[in-house]
């Protein structure tokens, strides 16, 4: 597959972009999985940068370890173990057409509501939203590595210092991606090929991570927001034809 242009025109921008998101451009990663979800079918796409995420956290904690939030990652996370584990229910049942569509579906709505929802109240660490978002967010995790929007839509209104909610982010997310590794096991995704590939790829994504935490440190986000936020949009897009496509014929 390192051979095919329209593999690398997908999995090249989608690692660099993973590791943008990990060095600290939270929501930049969004458009990981739908991007290779193109080349590949979803819980596979998923499945192969699986171990570059967990490669990229590994850094990011690294360097992000003091600047959290404890009594969020409390909250959140014995939230996310539910969500992942109703995703793995579903994940088995589920065909590949309905998973684009879900896919897609997330981007979009995650993409509409930056654009047009209202802006929240800023608002404080809070148990049964804290543990409903968590839950969210390792559900849409589990299904295609877009665990940031219903994250983003517990913990931006408490607007963070931005080094805290970075570092709140990270090991949130280094959490869920390991808490992934049985499911995804169980689920067959893994194979010998995706496993060599992710490997070949781990150089890219390691120099994106620290790309990711230089640039954090120097670039506003607005302009970089407005850029991803229209890619999610036309990938998202993408994947609801096909899943659509899907669905019709085989109607």
């Amino acid at each position: 597959m390192l051979t095919d242009p329209y593999f690398l025109a997908a999995v090249i921008p989608a690692v660099i972009a993973l590791g943008l998101a990990k060095g600290g451009f939270a929501g930049a990663g969004t458009i990981a999985t739908p991007l290779v979800a193109l080349v590949l079918p979803p819980f596979e796409a998923a499945a192969l940068l699986l171990p570059i995420l967990i490669v990229q956290d590994v850094i990011s904690i690294w360097w992000y370890w003091r600047d959290r939030s404890e009594q969020n990652l409390k909250l959140m996370l014995p939230g996310a173990v539910a969500g992942i584990g109703l995703a793995w229910f579903l994940a088995a049942q589920l065909p590949e057409a309905i998973v684009r569509l879900i896919v897609g579906s997330i981007g979009l709505a995650f993409v509409l509501n930056a654009w047009f929802g209202r802006k929240p109240a800023q608002s404080s660490p809070n148990a049964p939203r804290g543990v409903f978002w968590g839950a969210v967010s390792g559900f849409t995790s589990a299904f295609a590595n877009a665990g940031g929007p219903p994250f983003q839509i517990y913990i931006l209104p408490q607007q963070l210092p931005k080094m805290t909610l970075v570092g709140t982010t990270t090991i949130f997310f280094a959490a869920v991606n390991w808490m992934k590794v049985l499911p995804y096991l169980a689920l067959g995704n893994f194979s010998r090929h995706g496993l060599l590939l992710s490997l070949a790829l781990m150089p890219l994504a390691i120099a994106a991570n620290f790309a990711g935490i230089w640039l954090v440190r120097i670039t506003p986000f607005e302009l970089f927001y407005r850029i991803a936020y229209t890619l999610v949009f036309l990938l998202s897009l993408a994947l609801l034809w096909q899943g659509g496509s899907a669905v019709w014929r085989g109607l």
